[in-house]
């Protein structure tokens, strides 16, 4: 199934202001939560040269990155909760990596406490609440119209007039060593 988002994002904590135009393809397998956070990532992280991966079925690309001319990843934008290996690749292998987690950001960090993943503290989870979730779960639509702004770290979003707002947390996947 695909989705359109047109999304007028006005990203004040990072000096981000455009609009955007994404007709993003929903996997068969992909949860509503998982496709809204992937769209929330794209539009909170963008920058020139971010693309969304070929599908969540691939397990090879992350779900978002920025990449070079010559292939090389440079940012790996991960959504959910992926596995100690595949960030402990990635962290090798990139200057940035960030995980917008929509489900038990916790649990993510304890699996990765166990395993070894590097530089596991110079990457981003993005705590994505459950409850601004099921809210735009509600307004999804095959088109939709947000106004996405964010400042000082809390969300908001206006759908059709209704105004939805959340706090969105950043955290190290792992305290730095002592």
């Amino acid at each position: 199934m695909l989705h359109r988002f047109e999304i007028a994002l006005a990203d004040v904590d990072r000096g981000v202001y455009l609009d955007l135009d994404l007709r993003v393809a929903r996997h068969p397998s992909e949860d509503t939560p998982y496709l809204l956070t992937r769209v929330l990532a794209f539009a909170l992280e963008h920058r020139d040269g971010l693309a969304f991966g070929k599908s969540v079925s691939d397990g090879d690309e992350p779900a978002l990155f920025v990449r070079l001319g010559d292939g090389r990843y440079v940012e790996w934008i991960e959504v959910g909760s992926p596995a100690p290996d595949r960030l402990h690749r990635a962290s090798k292998a990139c200057e940035r990596v960030v995980v917008w987690c929509h489900r038990r950001p916790d649990m993510l960090q304890q699996r990765c406490a166990k395993e070894k993943v590097h530089k596991a503290e110079a990457i981003t989870v993005m705590k994505v609440p459950t409850a601004l979730l099921d809210a735009l779960e509600k307004k999804l639509d095959r088109n939709n119209r947000w106004d996405l702004s964010r400042l000082e770290g809390r969300v908001t979003i206006v759908i059709g007039g209704e105004v939805i707002e959340a706090a969105i947390e950043s955290m190290p996947l792992s305290p730095a060593p002592t």
